[in-house]
């Protein structure tokens, strides 16, 4: 049975559980569970993350943990028991977790790493806590390092900052917002600002000295030196090398590491350096081996220096090697150091050339105990400390120290009857009165143990010798007194012996006779002289003798005896114990000498601060001692020498000793009677304030008041405990009268008195450390009031200087902050004062710092929710004193102009911070009652509706993201919560006061506009939130943003016909507010849209207004990555709230409304659907087809439904952006002449626009112009830019700009030369489709055709493709999908190539045009598309396949021309056919004829210069024919059976008769030629064709070619056989021979094809290995079928001039030797191994497969009885092949020769656009728009650069060769040559020139009117027919003459009835007309 559980609440997973039993919960190792119910070993319960699902799982998986349990029940919570740091820690160890991953995902390596470690610390640290075992200290250090890894992780993962006490986090409902904002600003300024340690440490550590001449003993000696004061500034570091140069104790890390200690800020500088001496032991001479003595003696021998500077940098110098100076002069030594520091080191020698001395630096900050714990290391392994010199920066109380410093400086000796110098050696000891020498009290330096002796260096040959060595002397106090130190001096010899001679001494005693130390200075002692062997046993024989020049000692007569010997030392004591000033013993000593008191008391001010705080027990007892004796006489006195010694333990040396003097106070002093002076000395001074001249000293008195009312307090209460209280009342009158003078004080103006305000201040700034000494002594509300009357006496703002203001702030922010104002009682009594004050100031915007910091403290105070009667009276008491004002300040200090830099902005974002927390505070501590008073206490509307837009705004800045840190959403939140409720309580009174006839507009607007930004904040946007942070939140405050919608919502419907006013203006408030992805926000909003198109439509009839604002606000929105496609489908539901209506009549009226209504919303819907789908591409990156496609969608939609022609525009630009950056030219000038067309070209003044400057829309037009034409230069499509060029020509000529002009002609003509000069590649063509669900709107369940990229083929492509649908499908078959694919859940893409078939045949088909320059028309301009399906039907003859060989041919037709404005477009229509086996054979012998035809007139015209390509397609045809090529044709269709079978095949029977007879006349003919021009090495192989040319003709039953009579023959030229093309019969289409060459979709790519000028050279490099390849017939007849048909011979026979640039890798990969291709071509064409697949490439060999990409097209087979004559266009190469006789001679004449122009030639117009602009719209005479900002251009587009629109260099990319086909409209006026004005018929065509061969009609380049230009959304259908524009139109004329004419005559229309004109032989198919499109508008001033 289950039982509810009453202790097992709270567990921890410990082994993760499946959960796969019944009702078995899932639970995971780490989950947190809350246990509900128990039975029998298993618990039921929810797991915290999910505490939606319930179920049961093993106690036994379950570690359980205390906890206690809220709001027991059903909704019970269980809050762990656990430590508060261990919570929080688990929580964000879990929220890390996930981030982790994502880091690794994103490849953060660095960081990943690193927050590992921190993770694993953390876990460490955990169970350090857990354990428990940890003492009180070490818990809190444990936590400390805890949360600064947690605020650490956190700042690096961008999660919030968390406000902490004492390591724990804090609930922000527990403390006031002050107090939060404090913890939160704390924590801010902690992570940013590290704080400046004012102590430094410099560690050192000596690893060797590395010099090539050692070989003795060193002895290193380090100090710090500060070479501004020429001064050492610390203790030495002293150290011993061994003879290698390495530390002599290495086992001993405190010999050679040392720590120079307490270094004060301003001892970090560039002049402090460390200077390194050393000193060597041995011989006087160094390596002087012959005088081998034994003595060993220190002598100098280096010096290093190095500056601190080099170590501010705070990198740790390891391996630092100094270089060290030997010293040449000895007599220098002293002052080496300063020499090399001022840079004279050029007078000393380096050691050696590699030598140095290795040391490892590192400079440490902070407290020396910090460092002890941070950097332990250092510690560890032991180390000395080196000191400062004297006392540190701050004297600590209870530092015991009693160093005195000697120096021991230099001396001056007499010869002494010696003919040289003496080398003298200084001896010190330590020696007591008796003549005993104290041990070991001569240190070195830290480093080494103190000695009992110290022997100086040797200075060689020097009687002034200078030494300059310091040594300390830690002598105990009590050996200081009869003690000395004697110096002896020695003579050391070079000789042997090594002897040294006794030969003075000198003496100092330490302490004098009277107690003084011996003083600090540099003293000149005596030199005394003595014996050799003198001995100093008995002390007092030269103790009474004089020690020193200065100092004379009683009457001896010696003193008087003059020395020439003297000899210097400097001392310099640091004791805490002893004195060297005389006053200060002579006071201590008052008793001894009464009549000195006065004197003494004098002198005390000038006496040391240290030595006054060194003994401030015995001299405050002195004082006092001697105010006792006589208060009368020594009252004052002793009162200034107590303010002295107070205001001397200010000064921060001296500040650790406050401590010490209030401990005196407490337990040491003993004056019961010292208040009456104190009191009556302290009045008296006070009432003399206003008077005296000089205010000094008062104001010394002032600031010691604090201590001077300790001493009053201590010494009454002493007094009290003594006689028993007595003299009370006097007391309390004293202090009363004391109080008062005080007032009277600070009441007086100064009146321009500095002093006395300066006093004043003085006395404000101490006066709060009173209080709590009058508490001791006074109840609180005595000394509240006391304070209220002192502080109510200041003077009022207006009349007080700045400074006098400031201090009185800090007083009253004292006072805040003191005892005295946590008692409510004296609070209540003080708070009108404070708040008073606080008022005047932040009326006058002045110290607003310190206002707000006085207002947080007073807030800090009133916890949250104290309802105690007295807070309540306080809130009252603040609200109508302070709430306005706070608004006001906010206000003032937010509107004002922000500085720049953070330096200036971080003081004034702490006080905007500061009042907002203070603010808020006040508001949340506001309960109805104060809300009722509040609104209660406005008299006049117009009063509240100031104060409610007041508070609206204040709350619109508080919500602002820059008001806190971004990671501030604990603040942030909290500030939400007040804000929401104090909204929701001033909403009613805005509903009872502004509505009906008081409405007022702006309130209300504020009112929504507030309630919008609320919702649409960062921080309350939970669904970016993570799991627990959510939960945390929801828990905390709920979704605040349903509480505020439903309030907007509610507001709404109050507002009755007042809501026409905010229509249409809330429109995208709301619908921002819409976007948000919360069901409940959006099921309470969205229906007040339906509610404002119905106030529209009361009002207007309509809601264009409303539909436009919907429109233009969803795309700005959408576009910021707000809304989703629940969203759609959501505001698509509207629909169903258009319901009917109770009465019949409205319902009617309804009726209209309602369609609109759902227009309206379905548009709407459509626009989501692009502008989602335009989102979601866009986050993708990189630019791929998507998010073209989806622009261009975008872009469409805009145009055509919307009629938007701004977005329209932006959106144009957008995908040019696009285009450019994927370096699609073409396309990109494509959509640039979008914008183009909609501009004419007039002097209309257009605004500035997107990156275009105000301008004339002349000058707009010609800079589009030309950026168009650098586009399309650099696309090359080079033809369109020629277009453009001569449009923009003409508008130059016409303003006669003829320097323009001149430029643009030259481009246009490098144009022409970039055509007929450089390589384009043919692009390929896919047929795309996109089939599923799954896929974005504009791409779902459609296909199109796309343009490939450069040398990019099917398998290319296809991988594209699948790249950017990563989780699409490819389909493995042509066949058109069926409906479960178009609605399946998944996506699907079915890609296959296609053929393009271009529409203008006309130069195609004319011979003598370069391919370079067809090229550019096979695959521009292209609305159709082929693609053939080859299937056998019915049986299957094994024998010959031919027979049953039927091709399936699928004509794709699209809405716009590729290429456009993007690469690819939707197919719009398609049609299918099925081609006969016959029509099949007929079609491919076409294009084998008209490709040998092509090949062999190249050949004659000498265009080739290698005959190879004709020798292969000889040997294919001629031995395909052989080995059964031809004949399979025959034995398929000129058999008995089919003819009788087929009796309406007669005519295609004949006519494919007569292909084969014309085939063999070719062939014939063809040999001929090859015999000309063949190779001798090619003998044998032409040998073999000719031979089996023979058996061809044979198998034909062809003995003779004048027996063929019905072929009726042709000429060739130079006698060559001919056949007449139209000699089929009459059934069969005039354009029945015609045939195009096209790749197939199968088996290979392309096609070999060679360009005939690049290529050349390739093709005859290749030809040499055809003649050696000896392959079976069998072999070389392999054919293939292509898709449509099987072809008759193998791919040789493909010319390689069929195709001008084909983009086949064959023109751009290396060489492939055409053993390989042969091979290749051979085996790939057999007609066994047909492909199974309409779509993929059969698999072959990997070396056939290599070869494929060197393939090109094949003849394909291209006849079709049922196509028009353009859609089967002839692909010949210029070549002499002439089938019509009329034209033989000319054709031969004119060889060589251009016959017609390389692009179409120029409209032939009757005027000129420009002319026409004129006579539309006239401008100024003479006046040229290129005046205007229009700038000039360069003659070549390459060099071009558009303003504004291309920024990156044009370079000449591959980008695949396209063309223009129809633009909509032209952008000249209406009576321009592209169309007649009014009805006119368009004027004819002028006759063909005399001498041309042209005639018949003109070919049309367009056929009919059916879809819009590539480049345009939208047509023209009422001004004009259609579709060819004049700015890109390729007119058609007869023949030219060679040079291009000058336009003259009009073009004809080209649209006709809405039918694809045809060739007159052809009948016309009608097509579908398009839906008329809206009229473009022209856009205003863009």
């Amino acid at each position: 049975m289950w039982i509810p559980t009453e202790h097992e609440k709270y567990g921890v997973v410990i082994a993760s559980f499946r959960g796969t039993i019944p009702y078995g919960l899932s639970l995971e190792i780490g989950d947190t569970v809350q246990i509900l119910e128990k039975c029998d070993g298993w618990y039921r319960g929810f797991a915290l993350k999910n505490p939606n699902i319930k179920g049961i799982f093993p106690s036994s998986y379950i570690h359980l943990k205390n906890a206690f349990v809220k709001n027991k029940g059903q909704f019970e919570m269980v809050v762990p028991t656990e430590d508060s740091v261990i919570t929080e820690m688990t929580s964000t160890l879990r929220d890390w977790g996930a981030l982790w991953k994502q880091l690794y995902v994103r490849n953060e390596g660095d960081l990943f790493h690193r927050l590992r470690h921190i993770m694993n610390e953390i876990l460490d640290l955990r169970r350090q806590v857990l354990v428990g075992h940890l003492t009180h200290d070490r818990i809190k250090d444990v936590k400390r390092h805890i949360t600064a890894r947690l605020d650490w992780g956190n700042e690096q993962l961008g999660l919030d900052l968390v406000p902490r006490k004492e390591y724990a986090m804090v609930d922000p409902e527990d403390i006031s917002i002050t107090e939060l904002y404090r913890l939160m600003e704390h924590r801010h300024r902690k992570k940013d600002t590290p704080v400046q340690a004012s102590s430094h440490h410099l560690f050192v550590q000596m690893k060797s000295l590395m010099c090539s001449n050692l070989g003795e003993e060193l002895e290193v000696i380090f100090s710090l030196f500060d070479s501004k004061e020429n001064r050492p500034i610390s203790e030495r570091f002293f150290l011993r090398l061994n003879r290698n140069g390495l530390p002599k104790a290495p086992d001993k890390p405190e010999r050679h590491c040392s720590l120079f200690v307490d270094l004060g800020s301003s001892e970090l500088r560039k002049d402090i350096y460390i200077t390194v001496h050393i000193i060597r032991i041995g011989r006087m001479g160094a390596g002087d081996k012959k005088n081998a003595c034994s003595v060993q003696y220190r002598r100098p021998f280096g010096c290093a220096v190095l500056s601190i500077a080099d170590l501010l940098t705070g990198e740790t110098k390891d391996d630092l090697v100094l270089k060290v100076y030997m010293c040449n002069t000895e007599s220098e030594w002293y002052q080496i150091h300063e020499n090399i520091i001022k840079k004279l080191n050029a007078r000393y020698n380096l050691t050696s050339s590699n030598a140095g001395l290795a040391v490892s630096l590192q400079l440490l900050h902070g407290d020396i105990e910090q460092i002890r714990r941070e950097c332990a290391s250092v510690f560890s392994h032991g180390l000395s400390i080196t000191r400062k010199l004297g006392f540190s920066n701050i004297i600590m109380p209870g530092e015991m120290r009693n160093d005195l410093y000697i120096t021991i400086e230099r001396g001056e000796f007499e010869k002494g009857g010696k003919s040289v110098a003496r080398n003298v050696e200084v001896t010190m000891l330590v020696v007591e009165n008796s003549g005993q020498i104290l041990k070991d009290f001569i240190s070195f330096g830290s480093g080494e143990p103190p000695a009992s002796a110290y022997h100086s260096f040797v200075l060689y040959h020097s009687n002034s010798p200078r030494w300059a060595e310091l040594l300390k002397l830690p002598v105990p106090v009590d050996k200081f007194r009869g003690a000395h130190v004697r110096f002896e001096f020695r003579h050391c010899s070079t000789k042997e012996k090594g002897e040294k001679k006794l030969f003075g001494f000198s003496f100092v005693p330490l302490m004098q006779e009277d107690g003084r130390t011996l003083p600090d200075g540099t003293h000149e002692l005596i030199v005394h002289k003595c014996e050799e062997n003198t001995t100093f046993q008995d002390t007092t024989r030269y103790l009474k003798l004089p020690f020193s020049k200065g100092i004379v000692l009683g009457s001896n007569p010696q003193a008087t005896k003059t020395t020439k010997e003297s000899f210097w030392i400097t001392s310099f004591l640091c004791s805490t114990k002893l004195t060297q000033n005389g006053d200060m013993l002579d006071l201590l000593k008052w008793r001894a000498h009464p009549d000195k008191i006065t004197g003494c008391l004098s002198k005390l001010k000038d006496i040391d601060g240290s030595e006054i705080v060194k003994f401030l027990q015995d001299t405050l007892d002195t004082l006092f001692g001697i105010l006792d004796e006589n208060s009368q006489k020594y009252g004052s006195k002793v009162f200034d020498s107590l303010v002295h010694i107070i205001n001397l333990l200010q000064d921060s040396k001296f500040h650790h000793f406050k401590p010490v003097m209030d401990t005196y106070i407490e337990s040491h002093f003993a004056g019961a009677l010292a208040y009456r002076d104190l009191i009556k000395v302290l009045k008296w001074y006070v009432d003399r304030v206003t008077e005296a001249e000089r205010q000094e000293h008062i104001q010394e008195v002032l600031k010691a008041q604090e201590y001077i009312f300790k001493y009053i307090v201590q010494s009454r209460r002493l007094f009290a405990l003594a006689t028993g209280g007595q003299e009370e009342d006097e007391f309390r009158c004293c202090v009363q009268e004391l109080l008062l003078s005080v007032r009277f004080f600070l009441s007086q103006d100064s009146k321009g008195s500095g002093a006395l305000s300066q006093s004043q201040a003085v006395f404000l700034s101490s006066f709060p450390a009173v209080y709590s000494e009058l508490l001791k002594l006074f109840d609180v509300r005595e000394v509240a009031n006391l304070v209220q009357d002192t502080l109510g006496s200041l003077p009022p703002v207006l009349h007080v200087d700045e400074t006098l203001q400031a201090v009185k702030l800090q007083c009253i922010s004292k006072t805040v902050e003191s005892q005295l104002y946590t008692n409510p009682d004296s609070r209540y009594i003080l708070l009108p004062v404070v708040l008073h004050h606080l008022h005047m100031h932040l009326q006058e915007q002045k110290n607003l710092m310190m206002c707000a910091r006085i207002l947080s403290n007073v807030f800090c105070l009133i916890k949250k929710n104290s309802s105690e009667k007295s807070v309540l009276e306080e809130i009252d008491v603040m609200v109508a004193s302070l709430l306005d004002t706070l608004l006001r300040t906010i206000l003032e200090i937010t509107s004002r102009p922000q500085p720049p830099g953070p330096a200036t902005q971080l003081p004034f974002q702490d006080v905007t911070g500061e009042f907002v927390a203070c603010l808020l505070s006040l508001l949340r501590q506001m309960t109805d009652r104060h809300y009722q008073q509040l609104l209660d206490s406005f008299s006049t509307k117009g009063e509240l509706r100031d104060f409610l837009l007041q508070v609206f705004t204040v709350f619109r800045i508080l919500i602002r993201p820059e008001m806190f840190p971004k990671d501030w959403t604990v603040m942030r939140l909290v500030a939400n919560n007040v804000i929401i409720t104090t909204v929701l309580y001033l909403s009613d009174a805005l509903r009872k006061n502004f509505l009906n006839e008081n409405f007022d507009y702006k309130i209300w607007d504020s009112y929504f506009y507030l309630a919008v930004i609320f919702i649409n904040q960062l921080c309350l946007q939970l669904e970016m939130f993570t799991p627990s942070k959510k939960k945390k939140v929801l828990e905390k405050y709920g979704d605040m943003r349903v509480t505020m919608g439903c309030e907007i919502f509610s507001m709404w419907q109050n507002l009755g016909e007042h809501k026409l006013h905010f229509i249409p203006a809330l429109i995208g408030p709301f619908l921002e507010v819409t976007l948000i992805p919360q069901p409940d926000l959006r099921n309470v909003m969205i229906p007040i849209f339906h509610d404002m198109m119905d106030w529209e439509q009361r009002r207007s009839g309509n809601f264009k207004q409303v539909e436009a604002k919907l429109i233009d606000k969803l795309d700005s929105l959408m576009s910021d990555g707000k809304g989703d496609e629940t969203y759609r489908e959501l505001f698509s539901s509207i629909i169903p709230l258009f319901g009917p209506y109770p009465s019949l009549l409205k319902k009617i009226e309804r009726e209209t409304w309602r369609e609109s209504g759902v227009s309206l919303i379905a548009t709407v819907t459509r626009l989501m659907e692009r502008l989602l789908d335009y989102r979601d591409c866009m986050k993708m990156g990189e630019v791929g087809s998507r998010e073209i496609g989806c622009t261009v969608s975008l872009l469409n939609f805009y145009k055509t439904e919307l009629n938007k022609e701004e977005m329209y525009i932006r959106y144009i630009h957008k995908l040019y952006d696009l285009h450019l950056k994927a370096q699609n030219f073409t396309e990109a000038a494509y959509t640039l002449l979008l914008y183009d067309e909609l501009l004419e070209w007039s002097d209309r003044p257009l605004r500035e626009f997107l990156s275009y400057p105000v301008q004339t829309e002349w000058q707009r037009k010609e800079q589009l112009h030309l950026a168009i034409i650098q586009n399309f230069d650099r696309g090359k499509c080079w033809e369109n830019g020629i277009i453009l060029c001569r449009k923009i020509a003409e508008q130059y000529e016409s303003y006669y700009d003829y320097r323009n002009l001149s430029k643009m002609r030259m481009m246009e003509a490098s144009l022409y030369d970039k055509i007929m000069d450089q390589q384009r590649l043919e692009p390929e063509f896919f047929r795309v489709g996109f089939y599923g669900k799954k896929f974005p709107f504009f791409l779902r369940n459609k296909e199109f055709v796309c343009r490939g990229h450069d040398y990019e083929r099917l398998e290319a492509f296809q991988q594209r493709m699948l790249t950017e649908f990563p989780h699409a499908i490819a389909m493995q078959h042509a066949n058109q999908p069926d409906e479960t694919i178009f609605q399946a859940e998944a996506q699907y893409l079915q890609i296959y190539a296609v053929t393009p078939i271009p529409e203008s045949q006309e130069v195609l088909q004319r011979e003598g045009v370069p391919d370079n320059i067809k090229s550019f028309y096979k695959v521009n301009h292209i609305w159709k598309f082929r693609y053939d399906r080859p299937f056998h039907k019915g049986p299957k003859d094994k024998e010959n396949e031919f027979k049953s060989l039927w091709v399936e041919r699928t004509s794709l037709f699209l809405g716009q021309s590729l290429p456009g404005i993007s690469r690819w477009f939707e197919v719009d229509k398609r049609e299918v056919i099925e081609m006969t086996p016959l029509e099949n054979a007929i079609e491919v012998l076409e294009n084998k004829n008209q490709q040998l035809k092509t090949l062999i007139g190249q050949c004659q015209t000498r265009q080739m210069l290698n005959i190879n390509p004709l020798t292969m397609c000889l040997n294919g045809v001629v031995d395909a024919a052989v080995n059964g090529g031809v004949s399979r044709y025959q034995e398929a269709f000129f058999v008995k059976d089919y003819i009788l079978s087929h009796p309406e095949d007669g005519e295609k029977i004949a006519r494919l008769r007569e292909l084969m007879l014309e085939q063999a006349q070719i062939l014939e003919f063809g040999l001929a030629v090859h015999e000309k021009f063949v190779p001798h090495d090619m003998r044998p192989l032409h040998k073999k064709l000719v031979d089996q040319f023979f058996v061809m003709k044979s198998s034909l039953g062809i003995q003779d070619f004048s027996a063929c009579t019905q072929a009726s023959p042709v000429h060739f030229p130079n006698g060559s056989p001919r056949v007449c093309r139209n000699s089929a019969p009459a059934s069969m289409s005039p354009d029945g021979a015609r045939v195009i060459p096209r790749r197939s979709p199968l088996s290979y790519p392309a096609v070999n094809r060679y360009s005939s000028s690049s290529l050349s050279s390739q093709a005859s490099a290749e030809v040499s290995n055809i003649t050696g390849q000896s392959e079976s017939s069998d072999e070389v007849f392999n054919m293939q079928p292509s898709p449509s048909t099987s072809s008759l011979s193998s791919t040789h026979s493909a010319s390689p001039n069929v195709t001008s640039s084909a983009p086949s890798s064959a023109r751009a990969s290396p060489l492939l030797s055409d053993k390989h291709k042969h091979s290749r071509e051979n085996s790939c064409l057999s007609p066994r191994e047909r492909p199974c697949s309409a779509i993929y490439p059969i698999p072959v060999e990997p070396s056939q497969r290599l070869m494929f990409n060197h393939s090109g097209d094949g003849a394909l087979p291209r006849s079709d009885p049922h196509l028009s004559a353009p859609d089967k266009a002839v692909n010949p190469t210029p070549s002499s092949w002439s089938l019509d006789s009329g034209k033989e001679a000319k054709s031969m004449s004119d060889r060589g020769r251009l016959l017609s122009p390389p692009v179409p030639p120029r409209p032939t117009q009757t005027a000129s656009p420009a002319r026409h602009t004129a006579s539309a719209s006239p401008s100024p005479a003479g006046r040229s728009p290129m005046k205007g900002p229009g700038q000039s251009f360069t003659p070549s587009p390459v060099e071009y650069h558009s303003p504004g629109l291309l920024s990156n260099s044009p370079v000449l990319s591959g980008s695949c060769s396209s063309g223009i086909s129809s633009l909509s409209r032209c952008s000249t006026s209406e009576t321009s040559g592209f169309e007649n004005q009014g009805n006119e018929p368009p004027a004819p065509a002028p006759a063909p020139a005399p001498g041309s061969s042209y005639s018949g009609p003109e070919e049309p380049v367009r056929k009919d009117s059916k879809t819009p230009p590539p480049y345009s959304v939208y047509e023209r259908t009422l001004r004009r027919p259609a579709p060819l524009p004049h700015s890109l139109s390729i007119p058609v004329t007869p023949e030219p003459p060679a040079l291009p004419p000058k336009p003259l005559a009009a073009r004809p229309s080209h649209v006709e009835n809405g039918t694809r004109r045809t060739d007159p032989g052809q009948r016309p198919r009608p097509l579908p007309r398009p839906l008329p499109r809206p009229l473009p508008r022209k856009v205003s001033q863009l």
